[in-house]
C-alpha cells in the first residue's frame, strides 16, 4: 500500500521480545550503537498493572516484556507485553467504555483519507483504542501553514501526513497495526485501500476523491463518517444499512466522480457551499469563500475546531462499533452557539436543617383527650414515613387501620402497613392507658378498634411509657460499636415478649457483620432494581419539595455533604440501570454495612404466623422494642431488607423479576442466621447503636388527612 516504498523504519516501530533468541540478538547489536538511547520503566509500568481494579489475569502478569525501537527517534524503549500493555494503556476508559466493548471495537480496521483533519482523527481512535488497524491515505507533506491545525512540528516539515501521523501513533502504542498510502486514494489503490476495512472516514480536499471515496464505499457497504470543522458539522451515511443510498445525502443531486476532476478551487466553490449548505456556514467560513483566491488562498480552518472533529467522530465510532444507534444524517456541534447560551448553574442542593412537625403537646391537660389518641398514633413509625393508616372515630371507638392507596412494592400484600397500624395502634393504647380511658384493644381484619371506657377516666401514675412514644424517634447516626448491655439487652426481649412477639437479638461481631453483608446486597438489588429504585428515592423529601408531611427527609439521613453529592448520583434510573448492565453496584450497600458493622446490636421482631394480625401485633412488638431502646439510651434506626415481606417465589419475582433468585437466598440465609422458623414472621428489623443523640422527628401528615367517615 506504501507506493513511494518510504522505508518502514522511518515510521513503523521495530518490536522485540527477548525470550526469542533471534529477536535478543538484534537487541544486543541496537545495544552496541552509541548513538541510540534507551529508556526503561517497566518498572512504573509493572507497578501500575499490579494496582488496577480488578486485578489482572496471571497470564497478563507473566506476560514477557517488550522493547520497541523508534527509528527516527532513535530510541528504545521497554515496555510491557501487547495484551498487559494494552489493558493497562486503556485502563482509565472503564467504563466510558467497557471491556467488552473495548474488545469489541478492538476489531475494527478504520481507513482515514486524508490527514489534516485526519490526523486529529486519527490520533483520537488511537488514544481511545478503538480501532484495531488504522490505514491512512494522504499524498501531501507536511508544510509551515499546516501546523495551525496539524499537531505536528517543524522537525516534521516536509514529510509526508501519513508518516506523521503514524509516527505519532506509534509513539501512543507501538503495537497498533498501522498501513499508509502515501499516494493518497488513487485507482491503482482504492481496491486494495477498502478491502476489508469496516468504516471509512473521508477528510480530504479534493471533491472527486470524496465522491469516488463513496462510490467505493457504498458498493462495500462500508459505512462513511466525515467531519467538516466549520460549525461542527458531522456527517453520517450508513451504506452499510442503506446500499442505494445517494452519496452526501443526496444534497448535491445525481454526481459522479468523473465529472469532478481537475476542478480548481474557485469552481469548486458552488459545489462546496451546496454540499456544507451555504445557509447554515458561520458568517466568518462564509465570508471568507466570497475572500478565496482574492485576499485569502482557500477557506481557513481552526486547530480547535479540527480537535473537536476528532473527538465527534470518535464518538460516532463508538457508536457504530458497538451497534448502538447511529443513523444516516447530519449534525451540527456548533461551540459558539452552546458559549451564546451561557448561564449561571442551578444552586447545588445543600443539606438544611430539617423542618419541625406542628405537633400537639400530648402532655398539656386543655387539650381533647380523644385527639390526644390519635396524636400519639400519627407519630408512629412507618416504612419511608408513608403513615399508611386510616382513622375513624365512632363514639367510643377508634379504629385504625390500613390505607390501602399508601403503599409499595416492599409493601407485599400490606404486611408492612400492619406492622405501621400495629405501632400506631400501640401509640394510641398508651396514651389511652396512661389517661385511664382504655377498656379494650381488638385486631380485626388489617386494622385495630380500640375501645374507650365510659366511666370518668383514671390515669396511671407512671408515666414513663408515654414519655418514651412521644420522644421515640430514628437515629441513623453511626454508632461507636459498643458492646450491648446483657440488661438493656433482657429489657428488649421482654418487650417484644410483651406483646406477643419475640426479639432476636444479634450482638455478636460475626453474627452483626453476617448480618450487614446480607443487607448490604439486599440494598445493592433495591438500587438496581427500577421500581425498587423509584419507589425509594420517592421516599425522600429535599428542601422545597411538595409533600414535606410524608417521606424522609435528606437532612435526618445522618449524611455529611460529601454523601448528599453521592445521593445526587445513584437518585438517576440512567446511572443504575448502567451500573446494573455492568453487573456491579458493590459500593451501593456499603452504606448499610457500615452503618450496621457500627451497631451495638441488631434488634430482629418476630412473630409466630404470617397473617395480617400476626404483622399488627408485629407493631405492637416492634414499637415496644423501639421505645423500650430509646429509653435506655440507645440510637434506633430500622434497616429492614427488600425481602422482608415476601414469602413465596412469586412474591419475590414480583419485587424483582432479574434478582428473585438472590433476594430468596438472602432471606435464607438471614432466616438461618437469625434461628427463625418456617411458621414464624419478621416484623420489623432495628438497628441499636450507641451514637450522638438527636431529638429530630420526622414531620408527619394533620390528623385530619388520615381521618375517614
Amino acid at each position: 500500500m506504501n507506493d513511494r516504498n518510504t522505508p518502514d523504519h522511518h515510521w513503523k516501530p521495530v518490536i522485540f521480545d527477548e525470550t526469542d533468541a533471534t529477536q535478543r540478538a538484534a537487541l544486543d547489536e541496537l545495544r552496541r550503537d552509541p548513538t541510540l538511547t534507551f529508556l526503561d520503566e517497566r518498572k512504573t509500568q509493572r507497578k501500575g498493572l499490579h494496582s488496577l481494579l480488578p486485578s489482572p489475569e496471571q497470564s497478563l502478569l507473566d506476560e514477557s516484556d517488550r522493547w520497541v525501537f523508534f527509528p527516527w527517534r532513535k530510541t528504545v524503549v521497554a515496555v510491557l507485553g501487547p495484551n498487559s500493555f494494552r489493558h493497562l494503556r486503556l485502563d482509565r476508559n472503564r467504563n466510558k467504555i467497557t471491556l467488552a466493548e473495548q474488545n469489541s471495537l478492538g476489531h475494527l480496521t478504520i481507513g482515514i483519507i486524508g490527514l489534516s483533519v485526519g490526523h486529529a482523527i486519527a490520533h483520537t481512535l488511537a488514544l481511545e483504542g478503538i480501532c484495531g488497524t488504522l490505514r491512512l491515505a494522504d499524498f501531501d507533506e507536511i508544510e509551515l501553514s499546516n501546523l495551525n491545525r496539524i499537531p505536528a512540528s517543524i522537525l516534521d516539515l516536509g514529510v509526508n501526513k501519513a508518516v506523521v501521523a503514524a509516527r505519532r501513533i506509534a509513539e501512543i502504542d507501538p503495537y497498533l497495526r498501522v498501513e499508509i498510502a502515501e499516494d493518497g486514494i488513487t485507482e491503482n489503490t482504492i481496491d486494495e485501500f477498502f478491502d476489508g476495512l469496516d468504516l471509512l472516514v473521508e477528510e480530504c480536499d479534493s471533491l472527486d476523491v470524496k465522491v469516488r471515496a463513496r462510490e467505493a464505499a457504498r458498493s462495500r457497504r462500508i459505512p462513511v463518517l466525515m467531519e467538516t470543522s466549520d460549525r461542527g458539522l458531522l456527517d453520517v451515511e450508513r451504506f452499510d444499512l442503506e446500499p442505494d443510498r445517494p452519496v452526501f445525502h443526496g444534497v448535491l443531486g445525481e454526481i459522479d466522480s468523473a465529472s469532478l476532476r481537475g476542478l480548481g478551487t474557485r469552481d469548486k466553490i458552488p459545489i462546496v457551499l451546496d454540499q456544507l449548505d451555504a445557509s447554515l456556514l458561520s458568517a466568518r467560513m462564509a465570508a471568507s469563500m466570497v475572500e478565496v483566491s482574492e485576499t485569502i488562498e482557500t477557506w481557513p480552518q481552526l486547530g480547535g475546531d479540527v480537535q473537536l472533529g476528532g473527538a465527534t467522530i470518535a464518538a460516532a465510532v463508538r457508536r457504530l462499533g458497538t451497534g448502538a444507534h447511529l443513523p444516516s444524517g447530519r449534525i451540527r456541534i456548533d461551540l459558539d452557539t452552546h458559549l451564546d447560551a451561557l448561564a449561571p448553574p442551578n444552586p447545588t442542593r445543600r443539606m438544611q436543617e430539617p423542618s419541625v412537625d406542628t405537633a400537639v403537646d400530648v402532655r398539656r391537660a386543655c387539650v381533647d383527650p380523644d385527639a390526644l389518641v390519635l396524636e400519639a398514633a400519627r407519630r408512629a413509625p412507618s416504612g419511608g414515613n408513608s403513615q399508611p393508616w386510616t382513622f375513624t372515630r365512632d363514639g367510643r371507638t377508634v379504629r385504625i387501620e390500613v390505607d390501602r392507596s399508601r403503599t409499595s412494592t416492599l409493601d407485599i400484600a400490606f404486611r408492612g402497613s400492619c406492622v405501621a397500624v400495629g405501632a400506631a395502634a400501640f401509640n394510641a393504647r398508651v396514651v389511652a392507658t396512661a389517661q385511664g380511658r382504655l377498656d379494650r384493644t381488638d385486631v380485626v381484619e388489617h386494622g385495630v378498634q380500640i375501645t374507650l371506657s365510659a366511666g370518668d377516666p383514671q390515669p396511671v401514675a407512671d408515666r414513663r411509657l408515654l414519655d418514651g412514644v412521644l420522644e421515640r424517634c430514628t437515629n441513623r447516626e453511626m454508632g461507636n460499636g459498643a458492646p450491648l448491655d446483657a440488661d438493656i439487652a433482657a429489657d428488649i426481649a421482654a418487650a417484644a415478649a410483651a406483646e406477643g412477639g419475640r426479639a432476636v437479638l444479634l450482638t455478636t461481631p460475626e453474627s452483626i457483620a453476617a448480618a450487614a453483608n446480607i443487607l448490604a446486597a439486599a440494598d445493592r438489588i433495591r438500587y438496581l432494581t427500577p421500581h425498587l429504585h423509584r419507589d425509594m428515592f420517592s421516599e425522600l423529601r429535599w428542601p422545597g419539595d411538595l409533600d414535606p408531611d410524608r417521606g424522609i427527609e435528606v437532612s435526618t439521613l445522618g449524611i455529611d455533604e460529601a454523601d448528599l453529592s453521592k445521593l445526587e448520583i445513584v437518585k438517576r434510573p440512567d446511572v443504575m440501570e448502567l451500573v446494573h448492565a455492568w453487573d456491579a453496584g458493590a459500593a451501593l450497600g456499603t452504606d448499610m454495612r457500615d452503618r450496621v458493622l457500627s451497631s451495638s446490636a441488631l434488634a430482629v421482631v418476630v412473630v409466630p404466623g404470617s397473617t395480617a394480625a400476626h404483622y399488627i401485633r408485629g407493631g405492637y412488638a416492634t414499637e415496644n422494642v423501639w421505645v423500650t431502646a430509646h429509653l435506655r439510651g440507645l440510637a434506633v434506626q430500622p434497616v429492614s431488607p427488600a425481602f422482608l415481606y415476601a414469602r413465596t417465589a412469586e412474591e419475590y419475582r414480583q419485587l424483582s423479576t432479574h434478582h428473585a433468585e438472590a433476594l430468596q437466598q438472602l432471606s435464607f440465609e438471614f432466616d438461618t442466621l437469625l434461628e427463625i422458623a418456617s411458621t414464624e414472621s419478621v416484623a420489623l428489623v432495628l438497628r441499636l447503636s450507641c451514637a450522638p443523640k438527636t431529638a429530630i422527628h420526622s414531620r408527619r401528615l394533620p390528623v385530619s388527612a388520615s381521618v375517614s367517615g
